[in-house]
């Protein structure tokens, strides 16, 4: 007979805080082996829902141990979710935190975040709490009641946003729901949200747990190879391919096989094209990298995909832009190569060559497998033409001046030149992505970070708090290793005022906790992007921007410039801000106030930078396209001429079955 192993007598709650602090993930990258703690702390906002189980287990341990699992606080639960995403990426999904609310609206704050978090394939651990499973109290304050399923409650709506998700409505469930739910929240090819829903009296509920449950465990980051057959396979498609086109996402990132790629594209010539999340696999400047593809691409990039006969995709969900809606890729013999660890990306646009593997495996494996193989000279040729091509129009954008007020072009130009190599610029929606996207100049892996899975609104805030705490570690564990730097990143976030309104709030997290962060806040009185899509589309900017409403035409599009002072709102906070004052100096004095903000010593909080844009200037054309349907039939001259415009852009999309 085995031995009996022992039990503690503890809530559930107590249980769930103790088994988090000692889950760790182990990484082993070439030579190097990571051992970090999975969740290094939890974010919550209490109500009656979680105040008297997760919360008095946190209290209770900040008591014993201050270290065995920190808690941080937030303004918004959606907030805390993108503050625990934005962590996770520059973690490269090694950590994440964990964030408990009350039931209700707290709970149902949090679906924006899970959703952003399972679309962008980041790790996230949610612990909305619920309703009572007793029904001892029936209904509680804030209990959804469907009378066609009594059983349903608020969040079930975390099924379809959750890579996983389940209900302990029983002390004993405990077990198999976390070890499943971290097995999920640990594999590259299945992470995202992961929700467990804890009912709010089950949380207060003492049970006995075995030792074994509180142990500590380590959870090994998987890395499949690549199956040799399949690299043959594509190691002869790229052989017998006259214009082969890397698109590398960012899977390549958290595979770290941004050396194996630089090496792959050097030996072979194949040139780069970089989704959103792939920006960084190679530094802009590098002799193959074609920068951003899609529509929101350099002309290098689509000038080259356009062409293509032989896709090769790796670390890439092929999102609709990176695609330009699928007509990117003009070549009626185009093919696609797709190496990923998830099988749903690796399978798409019908591919016949598939490879499910980690990244940098592959790419280990098809550079020993084309041995001897250079594209031709003519290829590379016309990348190093395009490449000058489109680097003269970026010096331009960059460089040209409109007085008082500038054009965005200027105002990321001027940050671009005034962060650091190492120093991380931080952004998710609005017309800056797409500009970033195509303009940015990354010199580092960890340079680039703009959320555009789910393109969030207000992500760009927490997202850049959850970044600089990430960055905080990261400097801590250099210094601790005892190599030399241990020097913080300065994390910069670029938001419009649009962005800026919805989730400014984080703000007062930063200035709490006295967290450095830098947000260069463009003023435009509006909604930038989708002002230019409406135009593009016919409806004239319709209901995006920022007036006094004219009651006579019902309308918010001709009245006067609202007098918001969004400076001193983020001073009202505690902020320390910069104006900068329209005028010719504009782009001069916003370079030095950023060079002064990175000034600032570590500790000494957050700094707002107030510059005000012209949002009518646009950023250099694409030369790609998006579909955003157009009406069919209107009474609008602007739409009939745009909805033609759509017909003659739509007879150039494909299927793309290769």
């Amino acid at each position: 007979m085995g031995t009996t192993t022992g039990t503690r007598r503890m809530t559930v709650a107590q249980a769930v805080v103790e088994y988090l602090s000692k889950q760790y993930t182990v990484d082993k990258v070439g030579g190097q082996e990571y051992r970090e703690r999975l969740i290094p702390g939890t974010f919550g906002i209490f109500g009656h829902g979680n105040v008297a189980g997760v919360g008095q287990a946190l209290k209770q341990y900040q008591k014993l141990d201050p270290t065995l699992m920190p808690y941080y606080q937030g303004r918004n639960e959606q907030a805390q979710v993108h503050q625990a995403v934005g962590y996770a990426r520059h973690t490269r999904r090694r950590q994440t935190y964990a964030i408990s609310t009350s039931i209700g609206p707290g709970s149902s704050n949090l679906l924006t975040g899970a959703a952003l978090a399972t679309t962008n394939r980041l790790p996230v651990l949610l612990l909305p709490s619920d309703t009572f499973a007793t029904r001892a109290a029936d209904p509680v304050l804030q209990q959804l009641e469907q009378p066609h399923a009594y059983d349903l409650t608020v969040n079930d709506a975390f099924r379809p946003l959750s890579k996983f998700f389940d209900r302990v409505t029983r002390p004993e469930q405990l077990f198999s729901a976390f070890h499943h739910g971290l097995r999920v929240l640990t594999d590259p090819a299945e992470t995202g949200a992961v929700t467990i829903s804890l009912p709010q009296d089950v949380q207060a509920e003492a049970f006995d747990v075995p030792e074994e449950f509180l142990a500590e465990r380590e959870w090994r980051i998987r890395r499949p190879e690549a199956d040799d057959d399949d690299i043959a396979r594509a190691a002869a498609a790229i052989r017998a391919a006259k214009r082969p086109l890397i698109i590398a996402g960012g899977g390549v990132l958290y595979a770290y096989a941004n050396d194996e790629l630089a090496r792959f594209a050097e030996l072979t010539g194949i040139p780069v094209g970089n989704t959103q999340a792939g920006v960084g696999v190679l530094p802009w400047d590098h002799k193959h990298s074609l920068g951003a593809i899609g529509s929101t691409g350099t002309t290098a990039a689509n000038a080259i995909a356009a062409e293509a006969d032989l896709i090769i995709g790796i670390g890439t969900r092929y999102e609709d832009f990176t695609t330009a809606s699928r007509t990117a890729f003009q070549n009626p013999d185009v093919k696609f190569v797709n190496i990923n660890v998830a099988p749903i990306d690796a399978y798409k646009h019908g591919t016949a060559l598939p490879i499910v593997s980690d990244a940098r495996k592959a790419l280990a494996k098809l550079n020993a497998a084309l041995g001897g193989y250079r594209v031709g000279a003519d290829l590379e040729q016309k990348v190093e033409a395009e490449k000058k091509r489109w680097n003269a129009t970026v010096d331009e954008a960059f460089d040209t001046r409109y007085t008082p007020l500038p054009a965005q072009n200027e105002i990321i130009g001027a940050t671009n030149r005034a962060m650091d190599a190492r120093d991380v610029v931080i952004c998710a929606a609005g017309s800056l992505p797409g500009d970033l996207h195509k303009m940015w100049r990354v010199r580092d892996p960890f340079g680039y970070h703009v959320e555009y899975a789910y393109s969030c609104m207000g992500y760009e805030i927490p997202g850049g708090l959850g970044v600089k705490r990430a960055a905080i570690a990261e400097a801590a564990s250099t210094t601790a290793a005892g190599a030399s730097g241990g020097q913080v990143r300065d994390v910069v976030v670029m938001v419009g005022d649009g962005s800026y309104l919805m989730m400014h709030t984080e703000l007062v997290t930063a200035v709490a906790e006295r967290i450095k962060l830098i947000v260069v806040l463009i003023q435009n009185h509006g909604y930038a992007s989708i002002g230019s899509l409406s135009e593009s589309l016919g409806s004239q900017r319709f209901g995006t921007q920022y007036r006094a409403l004219d009651e006579e035409q019902h309308s918010f599009d001709e009245g006067e410039i609202l007098p918001v002072d969004l400076a001193l709102n983020a001073e009202s906070l505690g902020v320390k801000v910069i104006r900068i004052e329209p005028g010719e100096k504009v782009i001069a004095e916003l370079e030095q106030a950023i060079r002064d903000a990175k000034a600032a010593p570590e500790g000494s909080g957050p700094i707002l930078i107030h510059v005000e844009s012209d949002p009518l200037l646009d950023a250099p054309s694409s030369e790609s396209w998006w579909d955003v349907p157009v009406s069919q039939v209107s009474e609008l001259e602007s739409t009939k001429q745009a909805f033609q415009t759509y017909v003659d852009h739509k007879s150039r999309q494909r299927k793309l079955l290769g």
